[in-house]
């Protein structure tokens, strides 16, 4: 039994990268002799199993052979038998195929090395078009390492663009599309993962409202940018999370309630994503104005965008607001601290004390909050 670290903890570490998972290999072993090891079966389809201790996963080394549609449309064998060179061959990239063994030595049976050393994502065979999933990761591989000043290599991309057909990406479920679009939105430079998409013909069928809305052949510098494109860079410059860059790409193309049940029912997301949307389409009118320290607007987008009761939920809003429209945005988050404790220095209580009841309260309370608020704008000027 030979065991190895593999994939993205090797890759990482070469490129000077925080490795933040491990994997690893084992050849040479069977099922019964890594479960007599006190190793836990992870998973019903591959031979993965969890450690006792680190709960890492290891991989028994195996041979897969394509039988139908769909990134599980394989057979699988493993077994002691299949050596580590079999193995890796299965794999997408290059730079994802290399190992180590227990003496830190790294082996390099695919070329990942010189690629890491070219800056290229290479796939390792042809049958890398076997795996619908494989385009879509490609394209977060570039996301994720363009920084580091990688591109696709020709040949490869030249086989995304070949896999970039309905027959081809009908095997895509939603939920793995969903899955690598959110993971591709938390690396470096997200829109790489879209325009790469864009590029190659592929998000004109997975996403097409998007696809038109980026337009353009964004493989040419002077290509000017797509306001969802640029949106999305503003929300990775402000360091927003994913639920801010997700809304910043997708606000424009989700304007009324049919566009945002659209993506509903094409993107299986989590209720948060749909409710950032929701919210941003509710203050939108309201917004532009009170970062103009309109004390009217000031009030009523702090009354929808629930500042008292969700500050978090708040200023995730408002940081959305400022990527979406950045003409508005400046100073707009201090503003709206100092209006939210104007307005909450008039409370209701102290209204209901000086008698005040019903719409009669509901209406002083505005009219004083208001009053509040201005003042602070005056005050602050």
């Amino acid at each position: 039994m030979n065991i190895y670290l593999v994939g993205g903890a090797v890759r990482d570490r070469l490129l000077g990268l925080l490795v933040k998972d491990r994997d690893w290999l084992v050849v040479g072993a069977t099922e019964a002799e890594m479960l007599e090891r006190g190793f836990i079966r992870a998973d019903g389809l591959f031979p993965v199993f969890l450690h006792p201790d680190t709960k890492e996963e290891y991989a028994l080394a195996r041979r897969e052979t394509k039988t139908e549609p769909g990134y599980k449309g394989f057979s699988v064998e493993y077994g002691p038998d299949v050596t580590l060179e079999q193995d890796l061959r299965r794999r997408d990239f290059t730079i994802n195929a290399l190992v180590q063994d227990e003496d830190g030595e790294v082996i390099d049976l695919v070329g990942g090395l010189e690629d890491i050393e070219q800056r290229r994502l290479r796939h390792i065979t042809p049958a890398f078009t076997e795996d619908p999933v494989r385009l879509l990761r490609g394209a977060r591989f570039i996301a994720r390492l363009s920084k580091q000043g990688f591109s696709l290599a020709h040949e490869t991309f030249n086989l995304m663009k070949q896999m970039a057909t309905p027959e081809e990406l009908a095997a895509l479920k939603p939920e793995r599309i969903w899955q690598e679009m959110i993971r591709a939105l938390n690396e470096p430079e997200p829109w790489r993962f879209f325009e790469t998409l864009q590029r190659c013909g592929a998000l004109a069928l997975m996403l097409p409202v998007l696809a038109e809305a980026i337009g353009g052949d964004t493989s040419h510098a002077e290509q000017p940018a797509s306001e969802p494109i640029l949106a999305l860079k503003r929300a990775v410059a402000a360091e927003a999370g994913p639920l801010v860059r997700f809304a910043a790409l997708f606000h424009s193309l989700c304007q009324g309630p049919a566009r945002t049940r659209w993506l509903k029912e094409v993107l299986p997301m989590e209720r948060e994503y749909l409710d950032l949307l929701t919210q941003i389409q509710g203050v939108a009118r309201f917004y532009p104005l009170a970062a103009q320290r309109d004390a009217e607007a000031t009030l009523d987008l702090l009354i929808r965008g629930r500042a008292r009761q969700q500050p978090e939920r708040f200023h995730r809003l408002i940081t959305s607001c400022g990527v979406i429209w950045p003409e508005q945005s400046a100073q707009a988050a201090n503003w709206l601290a100092d209006a939210g404790r104007a307005m909450a220095s008039v409370s209701p209580a102290r209204l209901s004390k000086e008698g005040l009841q019903g719409a009669e309260l509901g209406r002083v309370l505005r009219e004083r909050q208001i009053a509040a608020i201005a003042a602070a704008a005056g005050a602050n000027e």
